[in-house]
C-alpha cells in the first residue's frame, strides 16, 4: 500500500509574545504530527518557547541544532559549507517524516520567509511536498509597534537592511531612504552606528531590543551601550512626516549634482543629501527632476540666469540654521552651481557657513556612454556660451584643443538667444580637422526625448542643436563602428598613434 505523503507547514510565530500567534498558526501546530524547530547547541529554542503552550505530549519533536554559531570552522567548505551540510541533513530528517505521511510544522520566529531559518527547509522541500506558509508578525512591525511611531507614511520608502553589510554600503542605503530598519545588530552595532552618523541620520535613529519578549528595551540609539546589544535587536529610522526640523545655530549648504536627467542618475550620497535637506534651492527645471523626497521640505525654484542670487539665498538660509541643498544638473563643478556658491561663500559674512560639493554624472560622460566611448582618450571640455566670457576666448580655446588633436565636448552650444556659436565653432574646427571627423549629437540624454546621432563635422547642422544638446567632436583617432544588430558605436582608442 502506498502511503500518501505528508504536508509541510512553515509556521510564523511572531516576534515573541505567544498572544501574537495567529489563529492559523495555532491550528497548524495543533494539526501537526511533527514539530520541528531550530536551536543553538545549548538546546534552547526561542521558537519552541513561543509555541510551548500549544505543544502536546504526543507531538514528535525534531530539534534542528546548528553545528556552529560563529564563522570559525575546519569544514572544507568553510562556514557556508558547514551550514549547507546542516540544512541538507535537517531537510532529509523532515523528508523522512513527510514520506511516512506525517504532517510537519516547522516553527519560525517572526515570519517564516523573512530572514528566517525556515526558508532553508522551504527551498529544499517545498517543490517535493504540499506546503503551506503561515505568515507571522515580523520584527519590523513589532519594533514599530513598541516605539509607537509610524514607520512610513504616504510616499515614503522603507528600506530593510542587515547590519552585516559593509559600512560604506550601509551608509549609502541609509542616506538615500526615508525610513529604515537595520536588522541583526549585536556585534555589528558599532558599524551600524557609524553608518547612521555618516548618513546624517544618527539623531533620528531609535533602538528596539527583544520586542514583545522578556527583557524588552527601547529608546534612542545614541543612548545605547554597544557592549549590551544582543542579536535580537534592531535600529529604526521612523517616518519623518510631521517631524519639525531641528533647531540649529548654524546650517549648511550642500551643492548636489543630479546627473543629466534626475532620479535614476542620483548617487546614493546625493540622494541622501536631498533627503536630509530642510530646503531645496535650484533652477526650476532641475528642481522638477528631483523626486518628492520628504513631505515638509521647502523648494525654492528660480530662473537659470540668477546663479549668484540663488547662491546668496541658500547661504543666508544656512546662516539661519537650515540644511540647504542647492540642486545642479549634471556635475555641479562642471559649468554649474558649485562655482557660483563658492564665489559667494568666499565673502566674509559667510565664512562660518559649511559648504560641500557632491559630484554627479556629467552631461559629457552621459552622452559619451550613450554613444559608446568617444572620450576614451584625452579630451577637452569647452562651453560655447559667451554670456560669461568673450567669443574670442572661446575661439582661441577651440583652436588650441583642435590643434592638440583632443576630442572636444561642447557644452551650452545654443539657445533661443544664442544662435551663431555652433556654426562659428564648426567652421573654425573645419580649418583644423577633417570634414569626416565624427560628431556625436546627444540630446536629452537619460530623458524621455533622448536622441543620440553620429554625424560628421561637415554635415553638422546648427539648426538641429539647442540648449539641451551636447556635442562631442572626435579626434583624428575616433572611430565609428556598426554592430551586427545595427547599433552604431563611437569610440576613441586608448593608444595614440
Amino acid at each position: 500500500m502506498t502511503v500518501a505523503k505528508g504536508k509541510l507547514y512553515g509556521v510564523g510565530l511572531g516576534p515573541g509574545d505567544p498572544e501574537l500567534l495567529t489563529l492559523a498558526a495555532v491550528k497548524a501546530i495543533a494539526g501537526a504530527d511533527v514539530i520541528a524547530y531550530h536551536s543553538a547547541r545549548h538546546g534552547r529554542s526561542i521558537a519552541r518557547s513561543i509555541a510551548a503552550g500549544h505543544l502536546r505530549e504526543d507531538h514528535v519533536e525534531e530539534r534542528l541544532v546548528y553545528p556552529l554559531t560563529v564563522e570559525t570552522t575546519d569544514h572544507p567548505g568553510g562556514y557556508r559549507g558547514a551550514l549547507d551540510d546542516f540544512y541538507e541533513e535537517a531537510a532529509a530528517r523532515l523528508a523522512a517524516h513527510l514520506d511516512a505521511g506525517r504532517t510537519v510544522a516547522v516553527l519560525a520566529e517572526g515570519d517564516p520567509l523573512f530572514y528566517g531559518s525556515y526558508q532553508h527547509m522551504h527551498k529544499r522541500l517545498a517543490h517535493r511536498y504540499e506546503t503551506v506558509v503561515i505568515p507571522g508578525v515580523t520584527s519590523v512591525s513589532a519594533a514599530a509597534a513598541r516605539l509607537g511611531e509610524p514607520l512610513c507614511e504616504a510616499e515614503e520608502v522603507l528600506t530593510i537592511v542587515p547590519g552585516t553589510l559593509p559600512e560604506d554600503e550601509l551608509a549609502a542605503r541609509l542616506a538615500g531612504t526615508d525610513s529604515a530598519v537595520v536588522m541583526k545588530l549585536g556585534r555589528t552595532f558599532p558599524t551600524v552606528r557609524r553608518a547612521l552618523e555618516r548618513a546624517g541620520r544618527l539623531d533620528d535613529a531609535r533602538y528596539v531590543e527583544r520586542a514583545f519578549m522578556p527583557g524588552e528595551r527601547t529608546g534612542h540609539l545614541t543612548d545605547v551601550d554597544p557592549e549590551t546589544v544582543p542579536y535580537f535587536s534592531v535600529a529604526v529610522l521612523p517616518s519623518r512626516i510631521d517631524q519639525e526640523p531641528p533647531v540649529r545655530e548654524r546650517g549648511e549648504v550642500t551643492v548636489v549634482g543630479t546627473g543629466p536627467a534626475g532620479a535614476p542618475w542620483l548617487t546614493p550620497e546625493s540622494r541622501g543629501a536631498l533627503v536630509n535637506a530642510d530646503v531645496l534651492v535650484g533652477y526650476t527645471t532641475y528642481l522638477d527632476r528631483v523626486p518628492v523626497l520628504r513631505p515638509g521640505q521647502i523648494r525654492h525654484g528660480s530662473d537659470n540666469k540668477v546663479e549668484s542670487e540663488r547662491a546668496e539665498f541658500a547661504l543666508d538660509l544656512a546662516r539661519r540654521g537650515r540644511k540647504v541643498a542647492v540642486v545642479s544638473g549634471g556635475d555641479p563643478g562642471v559649468f554649474a552651481m558649485a562655482t557660483a556658491v563658492l564665489e559667494v561663500a568666499a565673502e566674509e559674512r559667510y565664512a562660518d557657513v559649511p559648504v560641500r560639493v557632491l559630484p554627479g554624472v556629467t552631461a559629457a560622460n552621459a552622452a559619451a556612454a550613450a554613444a559608446g566611448a568617444p572620450l576614451g582618450h584625452d579630451y577637452a571640455t569647452i562651453s560655447l556660451s559667451d554670456r560669461l566670457k568673450p567669443w574670442d576666448v572661446i575661439a582661441a580655446r577651440l583652436r588650441a584643443a583642435a590643434s592638440a588633436d583632443l576630442v572636444i565636448a561642447l557644452y551650452n552650444p545654443g539657445s533661443k538667444s544664442r544662435t551663431h556659436q555652433v556654426a562659428a565653432a564648426r567652421d573654425l574646427l573645419l580649418e583644423l580637422r577633417s570634414p569626416d571627423t565624427p560628431v556625436v549629437v546627444a540630446r536629452d540624454v537619460g530623458g524621455p526625448g533622448q536622441s543620440v546621432r553620429v554625424l560628421t563635422l561637415k554635415t553638422l547642422d546648427p539648426a538641429e542643436v539647442d540648449m539641451r544638446t551636447l556635442l562631442l567632436v572626435g579626434s583624428s583617432q575616433t572611430r565609428v563602428t556598426t554592430r551586427p544588430d545595427g547599433t552604431t558605436l563611437t569610440w576613441t582608442p586608448r593608444r595614440y598613434g
